[in-house]
Order: C-alpha cells, then sequence, then structure tokens
C-alpha cells in the first residue's frame, strides 16, 4: 500500500463533496426561479399565439403582430424584457403549449372564461367585444343571429376549434352538426366562399378583417343581435403557478390601458376607446 496516495483520499472526498453540494446548490437555485425572474434575468419572453387578425397573427414579411403582441412588446419593456420572441401554434393547443413550458404567456386575444381560468392564470382583460357573422353576399339566409342557425337545420357555421363561438352558438340552440370546426381563420374564409359552410362566427374585428380580404364575395351582419353574456374579454395567460408574473404585468396594465399611447398602439388593429373595461379577470372567472 502507498501510504502516500491513500492519505490524499480524505482531502480528495471532502473537495468532491464541497463540488457536488455547489452543484446540489445551483441546480435547487435554478429549480426555485420564477419564470418572471427568468425572463428579466435573460431579457427574453416567448408568447404563444395563433393566426387571427387583427388579435394577433404574422405579416408576410415573419412579423408577429396584431393587438396582444404589441400591448404584450409595451408591457414586458416596462419589465425590463425587450425581446419578444412568437411561437405559432395552432388555437386548441395554445393552453396546453403554455402548460407545456414551450412559451411563457398566451398573447393570443383569448377570451377569459370560468373553464380556462381553471387552466391557466388570465391578466385582467385589455379589451371587451362581442361576436358576429360573416356570410355570403347579401346574407341569402337572412342569418342575425346564433339563434337563426339553430332555427334552420340545413344551415352550417363554421368556427375555429377550441373558440368560444362554439359554446356561444350551442348556447342559442345550433346543433353539433351544424357545426363546423375549423383549425383558424383563413379556413372560415374559405369554408363561406366554397359554400362548405354558410356563416362563419367570430369577433366582430375578425369577421371584419376576413370580409375584407374578399369583399366582393362575403360580409359581415352589421345588425347581429345576441347574449349580452356572450361579450367577450380578452387577455394575456400565464402558467398557474406563475401568478407572479401575472401580478407584474397586471400593474403594468392597470397604469397603462387607456393612455394615449395604449390607444395608439391597438388603433392599427381597430380598437379604440369602446373596447375599454373595468371588468377583472376574477370577476369573470367566477362567472359574474
Amino acid at each position: 500500500m502507498n501510504p502516500k496516495r491513500h492519505s490524499r483520499l480524505p482531502q480528495a472526498f471532502s473537495i468532491a463533496c464541497i463540488a457536488a453540494a455547489g452543484l446540489l446548490m445551483h441546480v435547487q437555485h435554478a429549480a426555485a426561479e420564477t419564470t418572471l425572474q427568468r425572463i428579466q434575468r435573460t431579457g427574453e419572453v416567448r408568447i404563444g399565439y395563433a393566426n387571427e387578425a387583427p388579435f394577433a397573427y404574422t405579416t408576410p414579411d415573419g412579423k408577429v403582430t396584431g393587438e396582444s403582441p404589441e400591448i404584450a412588446r409595451k408591457i414586458f419593456a416596462k419589465l425590463g424584457v425587450k425581446k419578444v420572441d412568437g411561437v405559432l401554434t395552432e388555437w386548441g393547443s395554445l393552453i396546453p403549449g403554455l402548460r407545456a413550458g414551450r412559451f411563457d404567456v398566451i398573447a393570443a386575444g383569448m377570451y377569459i372564461t370560468p373553464e380556462r381560468c381553471k387552466q391557466v392564470a388570465f391578466a385582467d382583460p385589455q379589451y371587451q367585444i362581442q361576436d358576429t357573422l360573416l356570410v355570403l353576399k347579401g346574407n341569402p339566409k337572412k342569418l342575425h343571429s346564433y339563434a337563426d342557425v339553430a332555427k334552420q337545420s340545413d344551415v352550417k357555421l363554421a368556427v375555429m376549434a377550441g373558440a368560444v363561438e362554439l359554446g356561444n352558438s350551442r348556447d342559442a340552440g345550433v346543433k353539433d352538426a351544424q357545426l363546423l370546426q375549423v383549425p383558424d381563420t383563413t379556413a372560415q374564409l374559405q369554408a363561406v366562399r366554397a359554400r362548405r359552410a354558410d356563416a362563419a362566427a367570430g369577433t366582430a374585428l375578425t369577421m371584419k378583417g376576413l370580409a375584407s380580404k374578399d369583399a366582393a364575395q362575403v360580409e359581415t351582419v352589421s345588425d347581429f343581435t345576441d347574449d349580452p353574456k356572450h361579450t367577450g374579454y380578452g387577455a394575456l395567460a400565464f402558467r398557474p403557478e406563475d401568478t407572479d408574473l401575472r401580478d407584474a404585468v397586471n400593474k403594468q396594465l392597470h397604469a397603462w390601458l387607456g393612455t394615449p399611447d395604449h390607444l395608439q398602439t391597438v388603433a392599427p388593429f381597430g380598437f379604440d376607446k369602446s373596447n375599454l373595461t373595468t371588468k377583472t379577470a376574477a370577476e369573470i372567472c367566477s362567472g359574474k
């Protein structure tokens, strides 16, 4: 036995233990870091969005824009986060993608609903808006409400999978056999133009935007009648454990919404003072 070599074992063991303890502390620190702390440390945040103008969409040159991404940019800049990366996702996969960690926040104009409140933590709403229908020019089926769709069993209504219009139409008596679920708003427009659907349902701003793409063939129903309880309140959404991030965003939102800078930011997307609301996420989540 070499006593010289073995005399170093305790020292080597001690060094190894110290190194392991340091690594463990580093791992524990990293695990304890919240999303808010991480994005402020890195200066980067990832937003999940679906292509639905004017709320969130990709321009032909690849820029992610729309009411919600632009608000996200302003608010996160106030939190010291300058880089906002967009992750394009089908609407129905936004909440699963958020919870799986594919992105840090949903910035897609998502409505707050009691059911969604069980899955995500919403900031307070940044707008309120109501639904309408996209129909063929002249509105040949004379559709002015979800109830009108329900009354005509042969009428097909295109709705975006996972969107609240699915529930709104069912509330009015529209049968599942009448519903054509599609992945995005482009598919809604295509369904109406191809006469696979007699109408498409969505927010008034979204349907107006779709109509502008083919004014010769389609139009929106300007005198749409709907239940006031179907008024939509759109907001940013976070993972349930990220309440510190949600609260930090809320603080900035409350100070900024309704200011000239906010109204100027959202004006290009068709929003104005009429879309402001004093409702809170807590009230909407509780069904009030």
